[in-house]
């Protein structure tokens, strides 16, 4: 069986609605990354659905494209400012922020990502999964190896 057969999608939007991401997800869910790039883009933690496939993205020439580090970007609607994405140099990986869909409250905590980063003036009730930032580019570095 194919696993895309069993996927839903979901499309997310932008403030302004210039930009439409639409993605497609078996079991949907929220990962948090604390880290200090996320919080100060932000001004909080990213809440995003972690995806190995690019979205599809419609009006890309409102997208704007920030070179945030030496291995990611971060992609942004050049008309109301949106965020629309985190994503990876090499390969297709991308996190898109929870925000941009109606059903991204129901979908379940599962991760939080930089823990060590994390500031103490706010906790999450949630049990989840956590790493460091060191055992997410080691996870990272295997995957790749």
């Amino acid at each position: 069986m194919d696993k895309d057969a069993s996927a839903q999608r979901f499309q997310g939007r932008c403030l302004c609605g210039a930009v439409t991401l639409t993605i497609r997800a078996e079991q949907p869910s929220m990962d948090v990354c604390h880290c200090n790039i996320c919080r100060r883009w932000g001004g909080g933690p990213l809440m995003s659905i972690e995806q190995h496939d690019a979205p599809d993205i419609r009006g890309s020439e409102h997208v704007g494209i920030y070179a945030s580090s030496d291995w990611a970007e971060r992609g942004f609607c050049k008309q109301c400012g949106t965020h629309l994405f985190y994503r990876l140099k090499q390969g297709s990986f991308h996190a898109i922020p929870v925000g941009l869909f109606d059903e991204g409250d129901s979908w379940k905590f599962k991760q939080q990502i930089f823990i060590d980063q994390k500031p103490r003036n706010y906790q999450f009730a949630d049990q989840t999964t956590v790493m460091t930032g060191q055992e997410v580019f080691d996870q990272w570095s295997a995957s790749q190896g």
